[in-house]
């Protein structure tokens, strides 16, 4: 297919920046992306675990639902996951889940027992406990990988969003749920933003993935972009918000921007090589 991509650059931590004129450009090589790494990952492993965030994340999956990617993709191998969700009910407008089944899930032939939601009958803290229990059980039996450096799930691919503040899944700033090192999924119940209640990924679960996709729209998602590419241009050791955070052990990350989310490092690109497509 075709690259739409308006300008991409590679960073030094194995870090790659894709800028787009529009939406529809994105949601585009978004799905080439993502049908890569099912292809790739039903090939080496039989097997495509992938987790997601909420919001508008699910919106640029959009042309996944359309040919070819709804013929061609072997729906029957993917496993879907939540790198976060709001503790409420699955009908609830808040929830991620809902969302997702709605604009996606719904609409592509996924195999209803391969869609890994979040327990909404238990206290937040159950169902992070519970959640955690099934990814390692799935482990054991390898429908989810494991990183040989860690002993973290090793999912084929997560899906991320960021806020304007650099938080992602729902891991905010300063928050103590960013050094948890043992755990691989964890509750909060002082969410800035509502509602309070939610369980997440931690950090060393998302940076074991084998490929890791941040999606960033708009203006007001510009300085957390620009800061967060900061730290990944400049190592582990440049931690100041959350999605800087995000730093593959042994895997690729991708940002997928538009131009307004892109403007702060448009304006400073020095930093990276420029890649013309």
């Amino acid at each position: 297919m075709e690259s739409e991509i308006m300008a991409s650059y590679e960073t030094k931590q194995n870090c790659e920046i894709r800028v787009f004129e529009s939406s529809d450009e994105m949601a585009t090589d978004l799905a080439e992306f993502i049908s890569q790494a099912s292809e790739i990952s039903v090939k080496e492993r039989g097997y495509f675990a992938i987790a997601l965030s909420g919001g508008p994340l699910v919106r640029h999956m959009r042309k996944l639902c359309d040919a070819p990617y709804n013929k061609t993709l072997d729906w029957s191998k993917w496993y879907i996951f939540w790198v976060e969700e709001r503790a409420v009910a699955k009908n609830h407008a808040d929830s991620n889940y809902k969302l997702t089944k709605e604009e996606f899930i719904s609409k592509v032939p996924i195999l209803h027992g391969h869609v890994y939601s979040i327990n909404d009958n238990a206290t937040v803290e159950e169902a992070a406990t519970d959640y955690e229990f099934v990814i390692r059980q799935l482990v054991k039996v390898q429908k989810v990988g494991v990183s040989v450096i860690n002993d973290c799930p090793k999912f084929d691919l997560i899906l991320l969003n960021i806020g304007p503040d650099g938080h992602v899944a729902s891991l905010f700033p300063n928050h103590p749920a960013l050094e948890l090192k043992n755990d691989w999924v964890t509750y909060i119940t002082d969410s800035p933003e509502p509602p309070p209640e939610r369980i997440t990924f931690t950090l060393p679960v998302i940076n074991s993935a084998s490929n890791i996709a941040i999606v960033a729209t708009g203006e007001d998602r510009a300085n957390a972009v620009s800061f967060s590419i900061s730290d990944c241009q400049e190592g582990p050791d440049a931690k100041t918000i959350p999605a800087g955070m995000v730093q593959p052990t042994d895997g690729k990350l991708v940002w997928f921007l538009d131009e307004a989310a892109a403007s702060s490092l448009e304006a400073a690109n020095g930093a990276y090589e420029h890649q013309g497509y």
